[in-house]
């Protein structure tokens, strides 16, 4: 569903993408999916959802370093390998795209495409580890059909604000998403 979604929008605001990130970023990806692949041994989720959860408030609250906007490698290795566990990963993408200070249709194009490439290559491994994909095929399609109409009406959105207040509503989003990480992370530590 997220390969037909990021897809979407990544041909729609194609012009928009900031292509230097994404040879590291395929390269830190197929290891990461690899390594999660791999791993036998499962990181309780609540310690990676409570983790991503403080990251992501400590990304808003404070500006990214700028370390982070040249280290398309590691942030493509360790999503990727979170995403096998825990698979929201896409706020974690997001603060290495918001890193990069793109104006708001080359950080949405940005992050779309750095997404698709993670989806991808984790649906292969999901494959690969034996999913069978066919039996959700009608539930995956619709899937991606309402996710391009969603990409249709928030490019119309896009369109209609500003730089700044693209920025300052992703801050929002980001932090309530990460508010409900922690949340969750320390509700499931803690046995509720």
């Amino acid at each position: 569903m997220q390969v037909g979604s990021n897809l979407g929008r990544a041909i729609l605001l194609v012009r928009h993408t900031f292509w230097h990130a994404l040879p590291w970023f395929i390269v830190g990806s197929v290891i990461g999916v690899v390594l999660g692949g791999r791993i036998v041994v499962q990181i309780e989720p609540w310690v990676v959802q409570t983790g991503v959860g403080l990251f992501i408030l400590w990304s808003i609250s404070f500006t990214p370093p700028k370390w982070l906007s040249r280290w398309p490698l590691m942030t493509g290795l360790i999503s990727s390998f979170l995403t096998m566990f825990f698979g929201a990963t896409g706020m974690f993408v997001a603060t290495f795209s918001k890193s990069l200070s793109l104006g708001r249709h080359s950080h949405v194009a940005t992050h779309a495409t750095l997404m698709l490439v993670q989806h991808l290559f984790k649906s292969v491994t999901f494959a690969f580890l034996g999913f069978a994909f066919l039996p959700w095929l009608v539930f995956i399609m619709l899937m991606i059909l309402a996710g391009v109409l969603g990409t249709l009406v928030g490019n119309m959105a896009l369109k209609h604000m500003t730089d700044a207040r693209f920025h300052r509503a992703l801050d929002i989003v980001l932090g309530l998403i990460a508010l409900r990480l922690v949340w969750s992370g320390l509700r499931s530590a803690f046995g509720e």
